[in-house]
C-alpha cells in the first residue's frame, strides 16, 4: 500500500456515488473538482494518474507552487482556482499555466484586474464563476442574488476575455447538514434562471457549481453541474504548507520585533 492509495480508493467512491445518484435523477454527471488544498503534490498525481483531471486550490501561492510542481507529471491537468480572489493577486492566477475556471469571481475590482492582467495576452479567454453569497453570511464572500444580473452585464460589457460560465455558491454550514431540502442549492438555481432569461441564455448553459463533501449528493439533486469535493477525497486536513509556516513566523517576527 502506498502512502497515498487512500486517495485512489477515495476518489473512485465519491466517483461511484455521483455516478449513482445521478443516474437516480436521470441526469449526466457533474465534473468532479478533487479539493486538493494543503495536500502535496504527491496526492494529487495519485489522483491524476486514475484519472481525475480537475483539481481546486484555495491559496494563490499554493496554487502557483503546485502548478509548476507538477506540469511536468501532470500535463493537463485543470486547475480550479476556488478561494477568495484578492485583487493584487488577479495577475499572478490569471497567468497560472493550466487555469482552466475561477470560480470565485463576485466584484468589478476582481474583474478589472483580470482583464488587466490578460492585456498582454488578447486571445487569451479565463473562464469564470460568479461566487453568489446565497446564505446572508458576511463570512462567506460573494454578490448578493439581486445584483448577479447587474454584475453579469457589467462583466460582459468591459471585460471581453472573461467567459461567465456559471455561478457557485459555498453555502452555510446548517444547510449542508440537511438531507433534503437546502435553500442555498434552491436559491442558486432560481438565480440561475433569472440570470439566463436576463442574458436571453439558456438556463442549461450556465453552470451550478455548488455542492461539497458534506453535502455533494444533495447537490447533485438540484442539479449541481460541479461539484467540490476535498476531505471525501483527500481525508482530513492536518498538513501545513510550507508558505503559511513561512508566513507565521514572519508575523512572529514583527510581534517580537513591536514589543522589543
Amino acid at each position: 500500500m502506498t502512502e497515498f492509495s487512500h486517495v485512489v480508493h477515495n476518489l473512485q467512491s465519491v466517483l461511484s456515488t455521483i455516478a449513482h445518484e445521478s443516474s437516480i435523477i436521470g441526469k449526466k454527471a457533474p465534473r468532479l473538482v478533487a479539493v486538493s488544498k494543503t495536500f502535496p503534490s504527491e496526492a494529487i498525481l495519485a489522483a491524476y494518474q486514475v484519472g481525475q483531471r480537475h483539481f481546486g486550490e484555495n491559496y494563490v501561492q499554493e496554487l502557483c507552487t503546485k502548478a509548476d510542481a507538477l506540469k511536468d507529471d501532470c500535463p493537463d491537468i485543470k486547475w480550479h482556482f476556488i478561494g477568495n480572489l484578492q485583487s493584487n493577486k488577479a495577475k499572478i492566477v490569471a497567468r497560472i499555466p493550466n487555469l482552466a475556471y475561477i470560480e470565485s469571481v463576485y466584484n468589478m475590482n476582481q474583474v478589472t484586474n483580470l482583464q488587466k492582467a490578460l492585456m498582454d495576452f488578447p486571445e487569451k479567454k479565463l473562464n469564470i464563476f460568479l461566487q453568489v453569497n446565497t446564505s446572508d453570511e458576511e463570512s462567506k464572500g460573494g454578490v448578493e442574488p439581486s445584483e448577479v444580473v447587474q454584475l453579469a452585464k457589467d462583466i460582459i460589457n468591459n471585460a471581453p476575455n472573461l467567459l461567465i460560465k456559471g455561478l457557485m455558491t459555498i453555502g452555510s454550514v446548517s444547510e449542508s447538514m440537511k438531507d433534503d431540502e437546502n435553500q442555498d442549492f434552491m436559491k442558486l438555481a432560481s438565480v440561475r434562471r433569472i440570470l439566463a432569461k436576463e442574458l436571453n441564455q439558456n438556463e442549461d448553459d450556465l453552470e451550478l457549481s455548488m455542492g461539497m463533501s458534506s453535502d455533494y449528493v444533495t447537490a447533485i439533486k438540484y442539479g449541481s453541474t460541479n461539484v467540490r469535493v476535498g476531505s471525501a477525497i483527500f481525508g482530513q486536513r492536518n498538513y501545513v504548507p510550507k508558505y503559511v509556516i513561512k508566513v507565521i513566523f514572519s508575523l512572529l517576527d514583527d510581534s517580537l520585533i513591536s514589543f522589543g
